[in-house]
């Protein structure tokens, strides 16, 4: 229950995002799924003690079920990619860092908002990778066609 219950709200969260963005409805589901894999995924590496590193696998998985799904239903990737990523957003993290900036505390303050900031820089890499290796191979592949 530890597990799912997560997995679930990640998923009801992504669902949200997609109504009140005016998602197409085919996409729903699927951006949906995705969200619940990154969460399952950040959930699942907590083993590793650091959170960089959970947040960085699940940026990875779900940026690969956000890619298979555009391939397959023939979307944008953002289309799942945005909706899925909502529930890894440390949005947490911002609220603290700007509220130990305005009681003055500073050491607090510098330490909440670079950790948040390595979180999103994280998050951002873990698409970048997944994203530019999707490119690479792309393009091998239509280079290959083209010559035969």
């Amino acid at each position: 229950m530890d597990f799912w219950l997560p997995c679930l709200y990640a998923l009801a969260s992504s669902v949200g995002f997609c109504i009140v963005n005016n998602s197409p409805r085919r996409t729903i589901a699927p951006a949906a799924l995705c969200g619940a894999i990154g969460w399952g995924v950040y959930l699942a590496f907590a083993f590793t003690g650091n959170d960089i590193y959970q947040y960085f696998t699940a940026a990875v998985a779900l940026s690969i079920a956000s890619e298979i799904f555009a391939r397959v239903q023939k979307c944008p990737v953002t289309l799942y990619l945005i909706p899925a990523l909502l529930p890894l957003v440390p949005g947490g993290g911002i609220y603290y860092s700007m509220e130990h900036c305005i009681n003055g505390n500073t050491d607090a303050f510098l330490q909440t908002g670079l950790h948040t900031l390595a979180i999103a820089g994280t998050l951002a890499l873990g698409i970048l990778l997944v994203s530019s290796i999707v490119r690479l191979w792309t393009s091998i592949h239509s280079a290959k066609g083209e010559s035969a």
